[in-house]
């Protein structure tokens, strides 16, 4: 099969090494900026041809891997590339909300000076709560950790004395909602996890209790969120992805103007560093494979 694949089609910006590694690997290689209807289209009229998907970056819920399976289509991500930056992007969320810097310098450069509006809490001595100990959330209690923070986390398929290993308690979720003041979720959108953070769960933690999500939207419950808020249930939120990507929906649009809300525009990997190792690892993976027939990073087998 690996000689077989001749041509690549690049349909979103990526580093141009990659573009220079591939054709240095004597394969054509085009660039299309594509919506998603046209993809749809260009998908299938390739069908017969295509042999393989390569996600730059670490999830695949955007690709039905099942029916790419079911084609005889193999599909590769690059699950490192971007751990070091969606880590820091969620450390950062978590030092916003409790200083609250984006209100503060929203005020400020609207020409006020409300010191007073905008006392914040320190971290120190605070709960984080990890929800999925992969590669994201380790490097994220080990950061968070160096500010004081007691971190505690939930795994179903990572062991507890694992977890202890580097420095984290092993709870259950039951036990994580009541003690959390900050709960972090660096789970995989599955249909065990999407809406895993909702009403029912957020009544059961501090009202005080701050969220982030920097990981899949739909794993916290926009509406859910929405309406903790307005109760006074939940003490803030930092959002880097969403259901709708770009938000458009009312309900999207209300939960993003809250002023308890912080939210960017899904950056957790967006660094330059983060897309250079996502651009050499995908380059580096499709090369092994054509002159091969192995590399590492595929999530399916034809």
């Amino acid at each position: 099969m690996s000689q077989a694949i001749k041509r690549v089609l690049i349909t979103d910006p990526i580093d141009k090494q990659f573009v220079e590694s591939l054709r240095g690997h004597g394969l054509e290689v085009n660039e299309k900026k594509l919506s998603k209807e046209q993809l749809l289209v260009d998908c299938r009229l390739r069908l017969p041809v295509l042999k393989l998907i390569g996600r730059a970056g670490t999830g695949v819920d955007n690709i039905d891997v099942p029916a790419a399976t079911k084609q005889g289509v193999l599909v590769m991500n690059t699950p490192g590339a971007n751990t070091i930056s969606a880590a820091e992007h969620t450390c950062a969320l978590i030092l916003a909300l409790s200083r609250q810097i984006p209100q503060a310098q929203a005020s400020l450069k609207a020409g006020r000076w409300d010191r007073k509006l905008f006392m914040g809490n320190e971290v120190q001595g605070k709960t984080l709560a990890i929800l999925g100990l992969g590669r994201i959330g380790r490097e994220v209690a080990t950061r968070m950790k160096s500010f004081g923070m007691t971190v505690v986390g939930y795994d179903p398929v990572i062991p507890a004395n694992v977890i202890a290993e580097f420095g984290v308690k092993s709870l259950s979720l039951a036990e994580i909602w009541p003690v959390a003041d900050y709960i972090t979720v660096h789970v995989p959108l599955l249909p065990e996890t999407e809406n895993l953070i909702n009403l029912e769960v957020l009544k059961k933690c501090k009202k005080s209790v701050n969220i982030v999500n920097v990981a899949r939207g739909g794993i916290v419950s926009e509406p859910d969120l929405l309406a903790a808020l307005k109760e006074g249930l939940t003490g803030g939120a930092a959002l880097d992805v969403f259901t709708e990507e770009p938000p458009v929906s009312a309900g999207l649009l209300e939960l993003l103007q809250h002023p308890k809300v912080i939210c960017t525009p899904h950056l957790g990997a967006s660094t330059v560093e983060a897309q250079e190792r996502v651009a050499a690892d995908l380059a580096e993976q499709i090369g092994q494979f054509i002159t091969t027939g192995k590399a590492a990073g595929f999530v399916n087998k034809i």
